[in-house]
């Protein structure tokens, strides 16, 4: 697979955008500069056989953008792996050249665009969680491996409380900005592969898979996955795309995200936060010590 870094523009946008802030505390007024996480369009284009198509804008944090790109496409069941001969960022030349570092296109080893189906429609985007991911759940069960199929896979507890610091450690554009949410994967020892950051954490997840599918690493079906804030239906669905198994996160699963979880047989992991947290789905996978079952009092 190509990654293709021909006729690059020079106006690269960064991670970082340093701006001017007045900061009061009490009665002491300073202006200092100060760093903020960039937020930009990123637009996904298609090619093959000639034709060329816009899949997806998305608002996200520069840095990784093949990496998204890939993830994005793959959650969508757009593309897999042996599906990309090359990935690139727009050189044309009716584009505004600080705009071409916001666009990649990513070309196929088909012959011709695929059909796609229930994910027919440009994906227009935020950088905040929703639902816009697939929209029809049965393409989503098509593309993940049923839980009997799975080699399993066990997490102590121990090593489940020890996560966030280990994300927060990797986090280097929030050191700066304090503004990005991360997305980190584990192996199941707890030792860390791969962490992303972006101002969306279903970016952050995308540009993960993207990682693992640009270097032949998929499926991620011996991984752990970690979200640094909530978890809803779109990460979910991408965890499961990907084949991963358990997802933890710092913050509260949605509804969606808990229904997603257990339909497809995932770990759910939440308000992950010293030494504690929550399972919503899939508790077998979590070791811990002895089990005190509260029973809940009936109305």
């Amino acid at each position: 697979m190509e990654l293709d870094g021909a006729a690059r523009p020079t106006a690269r946008p960064g991670p970082v955008t340093r701006s001017r802030v007045r900061r009061v505390s009490g009665s002491a007024v300073r202006d200092r500069r100060d760093d903020l996480a960039t937020e930009e369009p990123l637009e996904i284009r298609l090619l093959a056989g000639g034709e060329s198509r816009t899949v997806a804008i998305t608002m996200r944090t520069p840095g990784a953008d093949f990496e998204l790109a890939a993830g994005f496409l793959h959650g969508e069941g757009i593309a897999g792996p042996g599906d990309i001969a090359a990935i690139g960022y727009c050189t044309d030349e009716d584009l505004d050249p600080e705009a071409r570092y916001n666009t990649v296109t990513v070309r196929l080893t088909a012959s011709r665009l695929p059909d796609l189906g229930a994910a027919a429609r440009n994906f227009v985007t935020s950088s905040a969680c929703g639902v816009c991911g697939t929209a029809s759940l049965d393409a989503l069960r098509d593309r993940c491996a049923v839980p009997a199929a799975r080699t399993p896979v066990a997490v102590s507890a121990t090593t489940v409380y020890g996560l966030p610091d280990r994300l927060r450690e990797a986090q280097g554009v929030f050191g700066k900005t304090g503004g990005l949410h991360a997305a980190g994967l584990f192996t199941p020892d707890g030792t860390p592969l791969a962490v992303r950051e972006d101002v969306g954490r279903h970016n952050a997840v995308d540009k993960l898979v993207g990682w693992a599918l640009l270097g032949g690493r998929t499926p991620l079906d011996r991984h752990v996955l970690l979200v640094s804030g909530r978890v809803g239906y779109e990460i979910m669905q991408k965890a499961a795309s990907a084949g991963i198994q358990v997802v933890c996160a710092v913050s509260a699963p949605s509804s969606l995200a808990v229904d997603l979880a257990r339909e497809f047989g995932v770990t759910l992991v939440g308000f992950l936060r010293e030494e504690r947290f929550n399972i919503y789905a899939c508790p077998e996978r979590i070791e811990v010590g002895r089990i005190e079952v509260e029973q809940a009092e009936t109305a």
